[in-house]
């Protein structure tokens, strides 16, 4: 039987060293600097974010406005009459919905609910009101009517106002 030499030889090394050898510990230097890149670009991406969910959040705020704004429309559409003679006119302020005070009508039956159900998920303090104004188009038995919903929009994040308004004008 024959003896077979290793496939791989150890020697020591008495001279100089190689290239190779003086390059320890760069590969380590590589990973650290990719791990820095890539945590700097993650603490990006989460404020990156954050931002887009305030955003979506101001952005749902401005809906449930111009959908509240819609809704009391719709309502003095079906009480014509009160609109006309501007039973619906005046500010409702959605801390105050249950002292909404005027005569027992359809008109004040609507204003209270269009307040608590409408406009306090907006934000059930002062700064959180709708404005009505409609005025009767002569000759005829139709208004011109103007919703102003003003909301608190301090969830948006950005530098500037916080509050925002939705202008709807309609005629009934």
């Amino acid at each position: 039987m024959k003896r077979r030499e290793p496939f791989l030889r150890f020697e020591r090394c008495t001279g100089p060293r190689p290239a190779s050898a003086s390059q320890a510990g760069v590969g380590l230097i590589e990973v650290l600097v990719a791990v820095l890149v890539l945590s700097i670009g993650f603490v990006g991406m989460a404020a990156l974010q954050a931002r887009s969910l305030s955003t979506n959040n101001s952005a749902m705020a401005r809906s449930m406005a111009t959908v509240a704004s819609y809704s009391i429309l719709d309502a003095m559409r079906s009480d014509l009459a009160n609109a006309v003679l501007g039973n619906y006119n005046g500010t409702v302020k959605a801390n105050a919905c249950s002292t909404i005070s005027a005569p027992n009508t359809l008109a004040t039956a609507q204003l209270t609910q269009w307040c608590s159900v409408d406009l306090a998920p907006l934000g059930a303090n002062a700064s959180t009101m709708g404005i009505i104004n409609c005025t009767a188009a002569a000759g005829t038995a139709t208004a011109y009517c103007t919703v102003t919903v003003q909301f608190d929009d301090s969830r948006a994040g950005l530098s500037g106002s916080t509050s925002q308004q939705v202008v709807t004008q309609a005629m009934l």
